[in-house]
């Protein structure tokens, strides 16, 4: 028991400054949670001021205590590593704890104590929590938006399709993997497009024609995202060459292309294309509303691509170039061989945001009349046998688009992980 210290804990008696500091720690969550659930205090004889602080600084001196550099104990090593450095991360990581613990009980409750899950209208709704009867009453709604309920085989039997074909590029063998480029930016959207076109529009092969503004819900959210996605990225890989390029008409092109797409709001692009191109059409062309709305999200979005994947470029070092060129590589060879891998490489993440935004960006397309998920939420929470009950689709929107972002964020790190090379 020797050189004990208050102020400065140390090795020497790690296990007695380990029972204090848990024992301070508990004593400060313990009292928060007995004065947010019960109203009580332990320390309700002190001044308001003081009372209401004491949980934190139970906890901080808890913490203090077990701020033990090295101790041999891997778990409190990491511990203080990352939340308890110092005092003030240590008073931050507590305001954290002490917020989730205020925030998670009632919306326990709220999500599912006090939640409604049996029912098939609002009337069953008589608890104090989410109606989550209003979610599975219209999820079919939801999920393919106006599409008539007996074709909706079609639907689902297109994206296994095309989910099955874009698995099935990991199983190619290894003499065809050259082609996987290929495959994926040209053959792939081109079958998907056919089995969109035969399958969900239909009005071939014995099936009823389905216009695409029936079409909507999550299902419209994916159509368009996928087509965005696949087509905004060599437009962009496009457009960031041509504003590196020599040439003036090509630069200066590109660059006009650029800043006008990305000086100009989204929402204004998709009101265009809807309402103002078609009346700048010859008599007698018309061109599908979602067609144009995706040809105006995918340039919107390749104009941010282009920026992003530009920077890539410029982050490369002039030897690279000129390494290139002393191999006798043209310009397209230099780029597709030794260039654009690794820049594209540096730029993992940018991409990765854009696309996300863009993912993100898909229920405005509601100002057009199409209805997507949110667009769906929209029209159901008008509906006057379901009036009151926006929240919960809000929140089902939410955790479903949270769901989308976060795959693709780990798919890229993922990637990141996969060519991440020492430079």
């Amino acid at each position: 028991m020797n050189n004990i210290s208050i102020l400065k804990p140390n090795k020497e008696n790690l296990n007695l400054y380990l029972v204090f500091g848990a024992l301070f720690f508990a004593l400060g969550i313990f009292d928060f949670c007995l004065n947010n659930f019960y109203e009580k205090n332990i320390t309700g004889f002190l001044p308001g001021f003081l009372s209401f602080f004491t949980p934190l600084i139970f906890s901080m001196i808890g913490l203090h205590l077990i701020r033990i550099e090295f101790s041999g104990i891997k778990i409190l090593d990491e511990l203080n590593k990352n939340i308890n450095t110092n005092n003030f991360n240590a008073a931050l990581s507590i305001s954290i704890i002490l917020l989730i613990i205020f925030s998670v009980a009632p919306l326990l409750n709220w999500f599912i104590l006090d939640a409604t899950f049996v029912g098939d209208s609002k009337e069953a709704c008589t608890g104090g929590g989410a109606c989550w009867v209003y979610i599975k009453t219209w999820f079919n709604r939801f999920m393919y938006g106006m599409y008539p309920n007996a074709e909706q085989w079609r639907v689902n039997a297109t994206f296994i399709i095309v989910l099955g074909l874009m698995a099935a590029g990991y199983f190619f063998p290894l003499r065809y993997k050259k082609y996987l480029t290929f495959y994926y930016v040209i053959l792939l959207p081109i079958i998907s497009f056919l089995l969109i076109y035969y399958l969900i529009s239909g009005g071939e092969f014995g099936l009823e024609w389905v216009e695409t503004g029936a079409w909507g819900g999550l299902s419209l959210t994916f159509i368009v995202s996928f087509f965005s996605l696949i087509f905004c990225f060599p437009i962009g890989m496009m457009l960031a060459l041509g504003r590196r390029s020599d040439l003036a008409v090509v630069k200066y092109s590109s660059l006009s292309f650029i800043e006008f797409w990305r000086g100009v709001p989204l929402i204004t692009v998709l009101f265009m294309s809807a309402v103002m191109f078609p009346m700048f059409l010859p008599d007698g062309t018309y061109v599908d509303k979602l067609i144009r709305v995706i040809v105006a999200i995918t340039l919107f979005e390749a104009a941010y691509t282009a920026e992003v994947i530009r920077g890539g470029l410029q982050a490369l070092p002039r030897g690279q170039y000129d390494a290139a060129k002393s191999l006798g590589m043209g310009y397209w060879r230099l780029h597709l061989l030794v260039i654009l891998p690794q820049a594209l490489k540096l730029v993992i993440p940018g991409i990765a945001n854009t696309f996300l935004a863009l993912v993100k960006d898909t229920p405005l397309i509601f100002v057009v009349g199409l209805l997507e998920l949110v667009g769906m939420l929209n029209l159901a929470k008008t509906n006057p046998k379901w009036l009151g009950f926006s929240m919960e689709g809000y929140v089902f929107a939410g955790i479903i688009f949270w769901i989308i972002c976060y795959s693709m964020s780990k798919y890229s790190q993922k990637l990141e992980l996969k060519f991440k090379t020492d430079r």
